[in-house]
C-alpha cells in the first residue's frame, strides 16, 4: 500500500511539472465522484466558487443592462406597457426554466450541459440522435452569441461617438472592425488572464450591482416622469400586426434576450469547486439578483420615456442613450453612463467566450464535431481549451463579415442566438420530464432537488419555451419584405439540416453520446 501511494505521488508530481491540473485544483471529493460517475477526466482547474460563478452568470446575462439596449425590440411591438408586462411574463416563465436546469445541473454537473442531460435522461431509443442535435444547437447558439454580444458593444460605441460628434457617419465596416476588436479582447481575457477570471467575475458582479444603483438613481433624479396610466396600460403596435397581443408576443425577444443564458454556469461546471451544490445555488441567486434588478429597471426606464414616438427612432442607435441625454442634457455624463453599460456588455461577451469554448470543448470531447480531437485538446500549461477558444474567435470574425453585406442579416443573429439556445432548453427539460413520467429507470441523485414540484415546473417550462420559440423567428414588422425579414430561421434550418446529414453520414459512427460512459444508478445510488 505504501509503495502504491508513493508511486501515485510521483506520477502526480510528473503531471504537475509537465502541465496538468494540480491536486488542489481538482475539487472536492464530491466533484471527483461526479466526474467519475459520468466517466470524465478532470482536465480543467476548479477555481470558481459561489460568488465568482454568480458573477459569471449574472454578468453574462446582464439583465438590467440588456433591458436598456434591447428596448428597440419591444417598444414598437408592445410599447411601454408591453415592455413591463412582457418582462414579467418572461421572468415568471424563465424562472421555471432556470429551476428545472438547476436541478439537472445538480444531477449531472458537467460542461456538456444540455446535450449530456438529453443523452442521459431521454428515452434510449432516441437519446443518441437527440443528444447529437442538442449539442449542435448549443454550439450554434453560444457561438453566434459571441457575435451578437460583440455587435451590441460595437453599436453602443457608435452611438456614443454620434452623441459627441454629429459629423460622424457610421459605416458597416466600422462595426465589423469593432466586432473583431471586442472578440479579440474577450479572447485575451480568456487566455492570458484565464486563471484570474474568477476574480474578474467577482469584481464585475460588484460593478454590475453598483452600476445598477447609479443608473437607476440617475433616471429617477433627472428624468421627467411619464404618466403612470400610460406606463402600465398603453400598448403600442407600430409595425402593423393584426392584434396588440400578437405584437407583444413578437416583441418578447427583447425581454427573453435579457434573461437568456442561465446555462452558461453549467458549461463551466468542471471549473467549479463542489459543483453539484454550488452550481444550482449560483443559478438561483442569479435569477434572484438579475430578476429583481431587471424588474426595477424596466419600470424605471418606462417612466423615463416621455415621448414614445421619439423612442422608436433614436438618434444615437439606442433609446436609452437618447433618454439619458434628454434627462441630463449633458453629453459627458451621458457618455460615461453609456460607457458603463457598454463595458458591462463587453464583460458579458468575455463570459460568453468562456461558455462557448467550454461547450464546444465538451461536445468535441464526446466526438460530436468535425476535428473533435483538435477541438477537445486542453493546453497542458494553461489548462484551458485553447483550440476551441481560437476557433470561436475565427467563427466570430467570419460572422462579422456578414455585416458588410447586410446589417439586416447580421441583426438576425440575435434571434438566432435565442432560437438555438431555447431549442436546447426545450429538448433537455422535455427529456427530464418524460423520464419522471415514465419512471422506467431512476434519475441520478441531486443535492439540489425540486422534489414533488419538479414535474409540474418542468412541464410549465416546456410549455412556456415552445410559445417563445415560435415567436423567436417572427419578423419584427409586416408586411414582410427582404429588408425586414428575420433570416435567422434560414440560418437555423441550414445548420440543423447540416447536422442531421453529418450525423447520418459520419456522426452516428463515431458519436455514442456521453451516456455510454455514465455509471448505472441503482435505487438512487451508484
Amino acid at each position: 500500500m505504501t509503495t502504491f501511494k508513493l508511486a501515485s505521488r510521483v506520477r502526480s508530481q510528473e503531471v504537475n511539472e509537465n502541465g496538468g491540473v494540480l491536486e488542489r485544483e481538482k475539487g472536492t471529493q464530491m466533484d471527483r465522484f461526479d466526474m467519475d460517475r459520468v466517466g470524465k477526466i478532470q482536465e480543467l482547474r476548479r477555481n470558481f466558487r459561489l460568488i465568482s460563478i454568480i458573477g459569471f452568470t449574472a454578468v453574462l446575462m446582464c439583465t438590467w443592462e440588456a433591458i436598456l439596449f434591447t428596448a428597440s425590440y419591444i417598444l414598437p411591438n408592445g410599447g411601454l406597457a408591453g415592455m413591463i408586462w412582457m418582462y414579467l411574463v418572461s421572468l415568471v416563465g424563465f424562472s421555471t426554466v432556470i429551476l428545472s436546469m438547476a436541478e439537472m445541473a445538480s444531477m449531472a454537473a458537467t460542461s456538456g450541459g444540455q446535450y449530456h442531460w438529453v443523452s442521459e435522461f431521454s428515452p434510449r431509443s432516441c437519446q443518441k440522435f437527440l443528444s447529437y442535435i442538442t449539442g449542435w444547437l448549443c454550439v450554434l447558439g453560444w457561438q453566434v452569441n459571441i457575435s451578437s454580444g460583440s455587435y451590441l458593444v460595437a453599436l453602443q460605441l457608435q452611438g456614443i461617438i454620434l452623441l459627441n460628434d454629429g459629423s460622424y457617419s457610421a459605416q458597416p465596416w466600422h462595426a465589423t472592425l469593432m466586432i473583431i476588436a471586442v472578440a479579440a479582447v474577450a479572447i485575451l481575457f480568456n487566455t492570458f488572464f484565464a486563471s484570474k477570471l474568477p476574480l474578474i467575475e467577482g469584481i464585475m458582479l460588484f460593478i454590475h450591482i453598483i452600476g445598477f444603483i447609479a443608473v437607476l438613481t440617475l433616471f429617477w433624479v433627472f428624468s421627467p416622469r411619464q404618466d403612470a396610466e400610460i406606463v402600465f396600460t398603453q400598448f403600442t403596435n407600430a409595425y402593423g400586426w393584426p392584434t396588440q397581443g400578437l405584437a407583444c408576443l413578437v416583441g418578447i425577444i427583447g425581454p427573453i434576450y435579457s434573461l437568456l443564458g442561465p446555462d452558461s454556469a453549467v458549461h463551466m461546471a468542471e471549473e467549479i469547486q463542489d459543483a453539484s451544490r454550488v452550481l444550482p445555488l449560483g443559478m438561483i441567486w442569479t435569477l434572484i439578483i438579475n430578476g429583481i434588478t431587471g424588474f426595477l429597471m424596466v419600470i424605471t426606464f418606462a417612466f423615463a420615456i416621455t415621448d414614445i414616438d421619439s423612442a422608436l427612432s433614436p438618434s444615437y442607435n439606442f433609446t436609452y442613450i437618447d433618454t439619458l441625454y434628454n434627462a441630463t442634457q449633458n453629453k459627458a455624463g451621458t457618455s460615461i453612463v453609456a460607457m458603463l453599460i457598454t463595458m458591462m456588455c463587453l464583460c458579458s461577451t468575455i463570459s460568453n467566450v468562456a461558455t462557448a469554448s467550454r461547450q464546444m470543448y465538451a461536445f468535441a470531447r464526446d466526438a460530436g464535431l468535425p476535428f473533435s480531437r483538435f477541438l477537445s485538446r486542453v493546453h497542458p500549461r494553461w489548462n484551458i481549451p485553447l483550440n476551441a477558444l481560437s476557433i470561436s474567435f475565427v467563427i466570430t470574425c467570419l460572422l462579422s463579415l456578414i455585416n458588410l453585406g447586410s446589417s439586416v442579416a447580421f441583426n438576425a443573429i440575435v434571434s438566432l442566438t435565442v432560437g438555438a439556445i431555447l431549442s436546447s432548453y426545450i429538448i433537455s427539460i422535455s427529456s427530464l420530464a418524460l423520464r419522471k413520467l415514465r419512471k422506467d429507470y431512476p434519475l441520478p441523485p441531486a443535492r439540489w432537488s425540486l422534489g414533488v414540484y419538479g414535474l409540474p415546473l418542468n412541464i410549465a417550462a416546456v410549455a412556456f419555451l415552445i410559445v417563445v420559440y415560435v415567436f423567436t423567428f417572427f419578423p419584427l414588422a409586416v408586411p414582410v419584405e427582404a429588408d425586414s425579414m428575420n433570416w435567422s430561421s434560414l440560418i437555423y434550418g441550414v445548420v440543423v439540416i447540416f447536422a442531421v446529414i453529418y450525423f447520418v453520414l459520419h456522426g452516428r459512427k463515431v458519436y455514442n453520446g456521453p451516456v455510454v460512459l455514465v455509471k448505472p444508478i441503482h435505487n438512487g445510488t451508484e
